[in-house]
């Protein structure tokens, strides 16, 4: 689904990846690990449109995507909880999701204003209140519901517990399973290693703006010496 070959950004005359490789098959629940400032947002921003990389290709689902702006990205299908969540802070939950909402033809059953509620429960009696009137966990939530909304084929989520609470941080892992189970394909960047081998499929360590190591869960839980190289577990 989604091909990143020999990705290369910089800001400015700063170098930040050196030739990033991964890719994302349909129905994957995949990763981006790595200590802070080792290139996960900067890939992130290069595959959404929101740097563009002067070498190396995104392709997804055979279209390339490097380079083209973020809407256009979003058109083609990826969906993006950005680090931050940045949802929209003047209008209301309800307003926040309806303004993303997009039909996806051919693409199974829809994300309807009605299931993301289902998926978000706590959601429901906040619908009125506006985006900097919720609790960082209820943001976190919307910015998934608003991703959601546009249907995406692929989801991608940056440092997506960062900052919650315990308890929102679990319920933010279950709706992650729940995707998982419905076959949504997920690229996630988190630094809960413990909680991403319970679901993700594959894993990627990036070091210095290249990945160094890719495996399953069952790898990364059982090499503790690696965990502690790259990641300072």
């Amino acid at each position: 689904m989604l091909e990143v070959r020999g990705l290369e950004t910089s800001y400015g005359d700063s170098q930040v990846l050196f030739g990033m490789n991964f890719n994302i098959g349909a129905g994957e629940f995949v990763t981006l690990l790595g200590r802070n400032g080792m290139g996960k947002t900067t890939t992130v921003h290069s595959i959404m449109g929101i740097l563009r990389p002067h070498g190396g290709r995104v392709m997804f689902e055979g279209l390339a995507v490097h380079g083209l702006p973020s809407y256009r990205v979003a058109q083609a299908g990826i969906g993006l909880v950005p680090e931050g969540r940045q949802i929209f802070p003047n209008l209301s939950v309800r307003e926040n999701l309806i303004a993303t909402a997009r039909e996806r033809q051919g693409h199974g059953e829809n994300w309807t204003f009605d299931k993301v509620l289902d998926l978000f429960p706590g959601l429901a009696p906040r619908l009125e209140s506006a985006g900097n009137q919720l609790s960082g966990g209820e943001q976190q939530m919307l910015a998934v519901g608003r991703a959601l909304m546009t249907n995406p084929k692929l989801l991608i989520l940056d440092e997506a517990t960062e900052g919650l609470a315990p308890l929102v941080r679990q319920e933010i892992w279950s709706c992650l399973a729940d995707l998982k189970t419905a076959h949504q394909s997920i690229l996630v960047i988190d630094k809960n290693v413990a909680a991403l081998t319970k679901f993700a499929d594959r894993h990627h360590i990036v070091e210095k703006g290249r990945v160094v190591w890719n495996g399953t869960s069952e790898e990364l839980r059982a090499d503790k010496a690696l965990q502690e190289r790259y990641l300072g577990v």
